[in-house]
């Protein structure tokens, strides 16, 4: 299914991961806002972590056409997600993102964290407070 992606952390614009993996294969990127998660540091990499009220900062990405299924592989790759695995740092989800401005709700692909790894950030993590990788 094509979806476009949500990212709140190194695959933003201005990221190194951005530069790595997405410049000159999306058609739009647009701010944008994930209710119901909060943003915990991985360290070096950000966690969404999905939270009743909570509310994650970044941008919704729309891949071109025709790297639309490439880019889901590389990006499952660089969230090392695998579909059912248990050893999964994160899982990708379709969830509701809200486009900034605009406040339209649009279907999109997101990487919040494996249950693991939200267990262990909810006990003992370093909670990003403004929701916004940028502004940690």
């Amino acid at each position: 299914m094509r979806l476009p992606f949500f990212v709140y952390g190194t695959l933003l614009p201005g990221e190194v991961n951005h530069d790595l993996f997405l410049r000159g294969c999306t058609e739009a990127e647009e701010p944008a806002r994930l209710n119901g998660a909060v943003l915990y540091d991985g360290p070096g990499y950000p966690y969404a972590v999905e939270e009743r009220g909570g509310v994650v900062y970044g941008e919704l990405v729309t891949a071109m056409p025709e790297m639309c299924e490439e880019l889901l592989v590389v990006l499952d790759r660089l969230e090392e997600y695998a579909p059912g695995d248990p050893r999964n740092l994160y899982e990708r989800v379709e969830r509701e993102v809200i486009r900034e401005g605009e406040d339209t709700a649009v279907r999109a692909w997101v990487y919040v964290a494996a249950p693991a790894v939200a267990a262990r950030l909810r006990a003992r993590g370093k909670l990003i407070e403004s929701g916004d990788w940028r502004v940690r």
